[in-house]
């Protein structure tokens, strides 16, 4: 969980950086450079975010706000912490 964490806090760190360079552009040829990247990551975190309401069965909730804000920005990491609580929970039921 602690490498969950740490990834999340890397994601901020990308995202700020990333932004940043909207508020206070860096030099010509990075300021290019990151305005792709940010247009990259967007596009692939909602697309990610989009693939996994897809991916969601009847008998399972609706992801919450929170939930859709934490994927769209956090990616992976966040995707990886829910399977993990998910598994856990599909386990401590047929435990019952």
């Amino acid at each position: 969980m602690i490498l969950i964490n740490l990834g999340r806090l890397l994601m901020l760190v990308v995202w700020s950086f990333l932004l940043f360079n909207l508020i206070q552009p860096f030099p010509k040829p990075l300021k290019y450079f990151l305005d792709i990247g940010l247009f990259f990551m967007v596009v692939m975190h909602a697309l990610q975010l989009t693939l996994q309401k897809a991916t969601l069965t009847k008998d399972e909730a609706k992801p919450g706000a929170a939930f859709q804000t934490r994927v769209f920005l956090f990616g992976v990491f966040e995707m990886v912490a829910w399977q993990k609580k998910q598994r856990a929970q599909r386990l401590s039921d047929r435990g019952r």
